[in-house]
Order: structure tokens, then C-alpha cells, then sequence
């Protein structure tokens, strides 16, 4: 790097700094600082959801993904888009209605009793500890491997027999741990804009030298043709030949992993009524139609913009770094071998812009847990505010130390999010459930959680019971953990009346499994469950017709092009017609 692009980076590290420490003045609680006074406009709210995702190691794991699988590798994150849609359409405004401030609180308006204790003091603790700092290391690891292949530091020793790198981790780590813990959620959310906006800059940039430098698409697609691997120009892993199809085996992906991407992986994962930092942004909305269109900023920013940005990379690099033994860093490879001084500054500056916010996310996330759901809850309840903004900042430190520490003992990003999803997968499906039927208690949300997660640990990193195949993998997760929570369902108790109907009162959850409880409490749904089935369909296609129309265009596959685009405009008519429908028969 030049002398112009430290001043660069510099100079983008000292404004964040400063802009988080000015907005400290907002923190007058922790309903402040851990859900921003629940003020924020969907919009931005949406955009941090957004940049959040957008860390430092997404491009390289995508990079990864394209050049060891093809484009159809990408099925392993763009399932997601399916659960996704459901947090926008279904889930945002009913997280909004609930109040609370964390999803592990929630489980005590939900649940009654010492089962509905337990499990929110265990689901705090695993969220905020094992799972959230496995994430920041995930970061901090696509950090080390960015800065390494950056030139930026050596990985030699230098001061006290210490790495460069881990020093550089440290200097980095310090400047987050300052806006973050002064400024709480409002530092993170109005940094993570700028940042938003910078990692899209500088992928934009990284993206159009590539594809000079390959000679343009009409060169690299021709180029990429010639590799005689279709399965890097396919955007799913088979191909139609001799009247069948056929199965594409250089993609990597099995039929089981496939149907597992789809049809188990997005339902059965912890997130699939929203995930941590994306609720909290929720609660954190002005109502629930901001929390709706917070859902939909993250789904437009996500999956239609910045999907492609990085596949175009990661094609170019097979062309031109053919060599590469890490397929995961040839995304900062590239930046280095073909971005001039200035570029090169800002692309830096993207890049660590989008470890900040991730990174700052999942702290604030974390001591959330630890403050309100662990320390209020179980050690002192009538702690003062100023007593629990200054616990919270506390925690805030603890995570980013551990996760530090997680990253200097890992290797692969692509390994570590099918660690993250494999512990996660299990209590998906009662996640879901619980807010449409009654009958879920807190016994079978407990074990649902505790047995993927157990699960997930042994089938991933225990050599005798480890299973390679990552979707047969997913599927013993998801059937073992249903086995189990179904049992302890039935032989548990359901929850007492009292706490279902507060429930229902503050809630109003739609469907049949709530019809009894509403009609005794005098309340009526705000949404019918088949409105909400109709929306959740016509917005998958909104979202899968402008993913894959887009790619199809710029993959010069005009006829697939044609039909995605007239999919999604047929979808966004039908759905903008379903919620007026809504609008005008709601209560």
C-alpha cells in the first residue's frame, strides 16, 4: 500500500471513532443502548441489517465458493434468502408488537415458569458466548487473511515476540471497542450506513478492474468456457443434456446437500423467525411497519445488489490468478495485482469498514444477552440504568477479547460457517411454531436447542461420529433435534392460560393455533394466516426472479434473463395488490 492509502485508512478510522464517541450523548439507558430508544427508521435500520452481513469475510467466502464450486456453490448462503423473506413478511411486525428487548427475553413473555427461566438464561449465554464469539472470529479471521495477503503485515514476530498481524488485530479491535462501547446501538447503526456505503464503493470498484483486466464479460465468459467446468457458468448445480438432467459433480454440492440448502437448511437454522442482530434492529424500529420495510432494505441490499458485485470477482479471479491455492483470497489478491494507489486506499477502507460493522454488531448483540438476559435477569434485578449501561459495556469488551481469540486459532472461513450453521440447526422449526400454535412450551424450545447444538458440535469436529456430507449432516441435525423436542413437548405440560393469553394480548398472532385463546381474550389477528402464506410465496419470487434474472443477464443467458425479471414484476404486482387487500380488511 502507498503512503496515500494509510491516509486513507487513517483518516476512516479516526471519523468512525469520532462519530461514535458523539453519539455516546443518546445512551441514557439501556433501552438506549442496546435498541436505540427504539427510534430508528426502517430504512436504516435495514441498512445496518445489511452492512452487518456485509462483513470483511463475505466477499472472500464467496470468492471461496465460486472457485471451488462455480456459481452454485452460492446456494449454500442464498437458501437463506427463503427465511429471509419470512423475517420481512411474517416475522418483522410480530417481533415489533412483542416489546421486548432481546429474543432470549422473549421467551418469558412466551413461556411461563422456572422452564421459561432456564431456557432464557441458556439461550442467552450460548448466543452470546460459543455462537457470537465463533462469528466475531469468523471476522477477525477474514481480517487477518485480508491484511496477510494485503502486504499490509508479514505474520513475523515484532514487539514482544508478538505477530504483527495479532498487533494489527489489537489496534483494530481497540478502535471498534471504543465507538462501540461509548456509543452502544446508535454508533453502530449510523457507522454501519457509512460503512455500508463504502464496502458497496469498494466492491464496485474491485469488481470493474477485474473485469478490465479479463477484457470484459464477452472475454471472461468466453475464457471461462474454456476451462471445460460448467459448473462455474451454472447457476444451479446440474445441467440439462440428452433429455435429463445432469448432475454437475464439479460443483460439489450432492443431491442430499442441495435438497438440504433448500428445503431444510433456511427452516431449521436458530434464525429462522430472524436471527439475533436482525431482531434487534427490529425492536429497535419506530413500529411495525418500519420493521417490515427494514426486512425488505436488508432482502434488496443483500441478495440483489451485492450478490453479483462479488461473483464477477471471484469469476475473474479463476481467469487470472489460475494458480491461487486459496480460492478464498484471491479477492484482496486481485485488489493488489490491479488497483492503482487512491483505489486501492479505498477498497481497503471498504473492507475494513465492513469487518467494523460486523464486528460492532455482534458485540453490542452479545452484551445485550449478557446484561439484560443474564445479569438483570438472574443476579441483580433491581439494578439502576446506569448500573446496566455500564455492565453492558463491560461485556462488550469480554466478546471482542474471545473473539479475538477464536480467529487466531482458525484457518478457513468456509469451514467456520458450516460450524456456525451446523450448531445453529435444530430449533428452527419450534421457533417458528411458537408463534402459530399454543402447544409450544418452553421445554421443547430447550431441547430443540440444546440438542442441535450438541448435535451439530459432534457430527462437525468428532472424528468418529463426524459426517462429511453437509447436507446428510443437516438432515441427522434437524431429525435427531425432532425427535427430541417433539418428546419433550408431549410430556411437558403446555403453558398455564395466564401467560398465553398476555401473550395473545400483546402479540395478536395469526392463525388457527391461536383461535381458542383470541376469541376468550377479545382480540382479533392483525394478519390471517393464509394473507401471510399468499405474501410470504409472491416474495420469494420477488427476491429469487431479481436474484437469478439478474445473474442470468449478466451471464448472457438472456431467455432465463427474461423469465426471472417478468417473475418478479408479475410478483411485486401481485403482492402490492395483497397488501392493499390487507390493509383495507384489517381491524
Amino acid at each position: 500500500m502507498a503512503a496515500i492509502d494509510w491516509v486513507l485508512l487513517i483518516a476512516y478510522l479516526v471519523m468512525t471513532l469520532v462519530l461514535g464517541l458523539w453519539l455516546a450523548r443518546r445512551n441514557r439507558g439501556e433501552d438506549d443502548y442496546f435498541v436505540a430508544g427504539r427510534r430508528l427508521s426502517g430504512w436504516l435500520a435495514g441498512a445496518s441489517m445489511a452492512a452487518t452481513t456485509f462483513s470483511i469475510d463475505t466477499p472472500l467466502y464467496v470468492a471461496g465458493l465460486v472457485g471451488s464450486r462455480g456459481l452454485a456453490g452460492n446456494w449454500e448462503w442464498w437458501s437463506f434468502g427463503l427465511a429471509h423473506v419470512a423475517m420481512a413478511v411474517v416475522f418483522a411486525p410480530l417481533w415489533r408488537r412483542s416489546g421486548v428487548l432481546t429474543d432470549a427475553a422473549f421467551t418469558e413473555l412466551r413461556y411461563g415458569g422456572a422452564a421459561a427461566a432456564w431456557l432464557r438464561g441458556i439461550k442467552a449465554f450460548l448466543l452470546a458466548l460459543p455462537v457470537n464469539c465463533i462469528g466475531i472470529g469468523y471476522a477477525f479471521l477474514a481480517l487477518r487473511k485480508v491484511v496477510e495477503a494485503l502486504g499490509i503485515v508479514s505474520g513475523q514476530p515484532a514487539a514482544l515476540g508478538i505477530t504483527d498481524t495479532v498487533w494489527l488485530l489489537a489496534v483494530v479491535a481497540l478502535l471498534v471497542i471504543s465507538y462501540t462501547v461509548a456509543g452502544g446501538l446508535w454508533a453502530v447503526v449510523v457507522t454501519d450506513l457509512i460503512q455500508l456505503l463504502l464496502a458497496l464503493v469498494g466492491a464496485l470498484v474491485v469488481a470493474v478492474a477485474a473485469l478490465r483486466a479479463a477484457g470484459g464479460m464477452d472475454a471472461l465468459l468466453s475464457q471461462l468456457q474454456d476451462l471445460g467446468r460448467p459448473e462455474l457458468l451454472s447457476l444451479v448445480p446440474w445441467s440439462w443434456q440428452d433429455g435429463g438432467i445432469r448432475w454437475l459433480e464439479g460443483a460439489g454440492i450432492s443431491v442430499p446437500m442441495f435438497t438440504a440448502y433448500l428445503a431444510v437448511q433456511w427452516w431449521s437454522f436458530r434464525r429462522s423467525d430472524g436471527g439475533g442482530e436482525f431482531i434487534q434492529r427490529m425492536l429497535a424500529t419506530r413500529d411495525e411497519q418500519q420493521a417490515r420495510l427494514a426486512g425488505w432494505v436488508f432482502l434488496v441490499v443483500n441478495y440483489l445488489i451485492r450478490s453479483w458485485l462479488w461473483v464477477v470477482v471471484a469469476l475473474a479471479a479463476v481467469v487470472l490468478l489460475p494458480e491461487q491455492a486459496d480460492s478464498e483470497l484471491s479477492y484482496p489478491a486481485l485488489a493488489v495485482q490491479l488497483l492503482p494507489p487512491v483505489a486501492l486506499g479505498l477498497v481497503v477502507v471498504s473492507l475494513v469498514a465492513a469487518f467494523m460493522s460486523t464486528v460492532s454488531t455482534s458485540v453490542n448483540w452479545g452484551a445485550s444477552y449478557l446484561t439484560h438476559d443474564l445479569y438483570q435477569r438472574f443476579l441483580r434485578p433491581r439494578a439502576g440504568s446506569r448500573e446496566l449501561l455500564l455492565i453492558g459495556q463491560l461485556t462488550t469488551v469480554l466478546l471482542l477479547l474471545l473473539g479475538v481469540i477464536t480467529a487466531l486459532v482458525s484457518d478457513s472461513i468456509g469451514s467456520v460457517f458450516r460450524l456456525v450453521i451446523a450448531i445453529g440447526s435444530g430449533p428452527g422449526v419450534v421457533l417458528v411454531l411458537r408463534w402459530f400454535w399454543w402447544r409450544v412450551n418452553a421445554a421443547a424450545e430447550l431441547a430443540a436447542m440444546l440438542c442441535g447444538f450438541g448435535v451439530g458440535l459432534l457430527t462437525s469436529v468428532i472424528p468418529l461420529v463426524r459426517i462429511d456430507d453437509y447436507g446428510i449432516r443437516l438432515t441427522v441435525i434437524t431429525g435427531v433435534s425432532a425427535v427430541v423436542w417433539l418428546t419433550a413437548l408431549l410430556l411437558a405440560p403446555p403453558e398455564s392460560d395466564e401467560v398465553l393469553e398476555r401473550f395473545v394480548r400483546q402479540v395478536r398472532p395469526p392463525g388457527p393455533g391461536w383461535a381458542r385463546l383470541r376469541q376468550r381474550v377479545g382480540v382479533t389477528p392483525l394478519e390471517t394466516l393464509p394473507a401471510l402464506l399468499r405474501r410470504f410465496l409472491l416474495a420469494n419470487g420477488v427476491l429469487f426472479g431479481g436474484l437469478l434474472g439478474t445473474g442470468a443477464f449478466l451471464l448472457h443467458q438472456h431467455l432465463a434473463g427474461w423469465s426471472g425479471l417478468a417473475l418478479l414484476v408479475l410478483c411485486v404486482l401481485l403482492l402490492r395488490r395483497s397488501n392493499q387487500q390487507n390493509a383495507a380488511t384489517s381491524p
